[in-house]
């Protein structure tokens, strides 16, 4: 199988080491907007580099991976699609609902894959919480709390482009609360705070932000971010019943500390970002995808799926803009969900 890998910046590399140790990948071809850099991967990764994405479709692939800027998800996700290839790309589609609608439009009008590299849903911490949801361990579920932690804010440049704190980082607490849970939510409350770095309020963006969402069945979620977390990165997901109650993201590098006095002691060494917390689930997420292209599996997370969390991230935006309640169903894109 020959793969073409579009951007080869941090999360593009990482993809790229993974796929060419994969056994079922004959070949790589790498391209980025920044030649040298993906000469540099190539030629470290003993690959092909192509001078541009035109060359990706010219010199024949069979599939490819999308890890470029945001902006240019839902141009090259149509270009693979109108060329009859199979898609992974990086989350999101696009930073608005029209570019997600279009691009999955067009996807599905060529009959071809899109699958969305929402990671978790390969980690095995919220494979086991949706396990024990699903299994019924822990009875009528009536209390989900997600959480998601930074230990440092991005670069300032960098906010304006990712499309806010809900929408880059909150979604994938959303795409997990649909994911574990099996349920829809119908209304939200959020909220958001600048009080951090000048930078934040530049870029019309919240560095701190929180939501309250209802689900279908009644189950109530709350979900937080922060790109300020000093202890380390924090990703968590709290599962309460009527029988029991399970936590994803809580061991021995959990970045928090007890004041109890038999609590247990603060982590030596606390997870520092996502690619560390998530590394393995980014490998298997790829794994997947690779099976999705030979037939021998189903797509685990295709457009539709990621079409459901962005509109809860849109919600939020718009609660926190407004100061009100919004009912999913003022969001347009809720007539197709995906399957859980």
């Amino acid at each position: 199988m020959r793969i073409g890998v579009i951007g080869t910046g941090r999360i593009g590399t990482i993809h790229a080491n993974t796929l060419s140790r994969h056994r079922e990948v004959g070949s790589l071809i790498l391209t980025d907007a920044d030649g040298a850099r993906a000469q540099e991967l190539a030629h470290r990764l003993g690959e092909t580099a192509a001078p541009g994405v035109d060359e990706i479709f010219k010199w024949g692939v069979d599939a490819v991976v999308i890890t470029t800027a945001t902006s240019a998800h839902a141009e090259l996700i149509g270009r693979a699609a109108r060329s009859g290839l199979p898609v992974f790309c990086e989350k999101p589609i696009a930073l608005d609902l029209p570019g997600t609608l279009h691009a999955i439009a067009e996807v599905e009008t060529a009959g071809t894959v899109l699958q969305m590299g929402f990671q978790r849903r390969f980690d095995t911490g919220y494979t086991g919480a949706r396990e024990a949801v699903r299994s019924g361990r822990l009875g009528r579920l009536h209390t989900v709390r997600a959480l998601t932690s930074d230990q440092a804010p991005p670069p300032a440049e960098w906010l304006p482009l990712s499309g806010g704190l809900y929408r880059d980082t909150l979604i994938h607490d959303f795409d997990m609360l649909r994911w574990v849970t099996g349920h829809e939510v119908v209304d939200v409350y959020a909220a958001g705070s600048d009080a951090g770095p000048p930078m934040f309020r530049a870029a019309g963006d919240v560095d701190t932000a929180a939501a309250l969402l209802t689900l279908d069945d009644g189950t109530l979620a709350t979900a937080t971010a922060t790109r300020l977390n000093g202890a380390g990165y924090d990703v968590r997901m709290e599962l309460a019943g009527e029988l029991d109650q399970v936590v994803v993201g809580l061991d021995d590098r959990t970045p928090i500390a007890s004041t109890e006095p038999s609590g247990p002691p603060a982590a030596d060494k606390p997870w520092t970002g996502f690619l560390e917390r998530f590394g393995p689930a980014y490998e298997a997420e790829l794994a997947a995808f690779i099976e999705v292209v030979r037939g021998e599996r189903a797509n685990p997370c295709d457009g539709r799926e990621a079409l459901q969390a962005l509109r809860i991230a849109e919600a939020c935006e718009v609660s926190r803009r407004e100061h009100r309640a919004v009912r999913l169903a003022e969001i347009p894109g809720g007539t197709s969900a995906g399957a859980f």
